[in-house]
């Protein structure tokens, strides 16, 4: 189990750092489509491996020649630490209300499949929708808190969400969306994971098989930067659309699976 759930972190981290979505939207569909630990631990693991993955390809990425703008990217990452907390106690709350915890993966499955067919549906009318340039300080915090809520509830890191949201609403190219992501994903995990382990409601997971799927998402940032900066905008964008057509057949079966737990 320890070396597939490695290898699923290495693979995952490595397409998560070249799209910018993080490793977790791969990561946790398809560690519960295998049933090989319990919902609440498997989100746990995930949002460990994100965090070590966003830390890795920030520290990385920082001379991809990809520039920032701090107007924007400041109260984004602001907003997403406000994000993370929110999420968190939204997770929690599920958890502590239901015994089963089907309930929580049934909940999650169904929002994942839902993001990613709109996301999905965004990219094949991209040409036709008008990207818009919005700023201000309160309009980048609330997407930041939006995200941030996404990230930290799911367990996923950012999701094809964060890319495809950052791209409409800022016109940011693929690999600026990207860069951006990996900024809310880092803080809105860091406080998600932090609340974990202050709350004392940390599942109870081996810690060399936290240690091992870090090192995955680790070593997977390490490999998804240096390919970032050999792709073109273009080929992310086709790494992107493979990752969303393999996502939505995986949290389909997820679905299928918890509705079939509780029946």
């Amino acid at each position: 189990m320890n070396l597939i759930l490695f290898l699923l972190c290495l693979i995952a981290s490595t397409l998560g750092a070249i799209t910018g979505v993080g490793g977790g939207i791969l990561i946790k569909p398809i560690a519960d489509a295998m049933n090989l630990l319990p919902v609440s631990a498997i989100s746990f693991l995930s949002g460990c491996t994100v965090f070590c993955m966003a830390a890795s390809s920030l520290i990385r990425g920082r001379g991809n020649g990809v520039k920032l703008e701090k107007s924007v990217t400041i109260p984004l990452a602001a907003g997403s630490v406000a994000g993370g907390l929110l999420g968190k106690w939204m997770f929690e709350l599920i958890r502590q209300n239901f015994s089963n915890e089907a309930v929580l993966g049934l909940i999650q499955a169904i929002l994942l499949l839902a993001m990613t067919l709109a996301v999905l549906v965004y990219y094949l009318f991209k040409s036709k929708i008008k990207p818009k340039n919005l700023r201000g300080l309160i309009l980048c915090a609330v997407v930041g808190l939006t995200l941030g809520i996404i990230s930290s509830f799911l367990g996923i890191g950012g999701g094809p969400a964060n890319v495809a949201i950052l791209c409409w609403l800022f016109s940011m190219t693929s690999k600026e969306a990207a860069k951006n992501s990996i900024f809310v994903i880092f803080f809105s995990q860091l406080v998600s994971l932090g609340s974990t382990f202050l709350g004392n409601t940390v599942p109870d997971v081996s810690i060399w098989l936290v240690v091992l799927m870090a090192a995955g998402g680790v070593v997977g940032a390490i490999i998804g930067s240096v390919i970032s900066k050999r792709i073109s905008d273009q080929g992310v964008d086709k790494v992107f659309m493979y990752m969303l057509g393999a996502i939505a057949l995986v949290n389909v079966w997820n679905i299928v699976r918890f509705i079939t737990e509780l029946v």
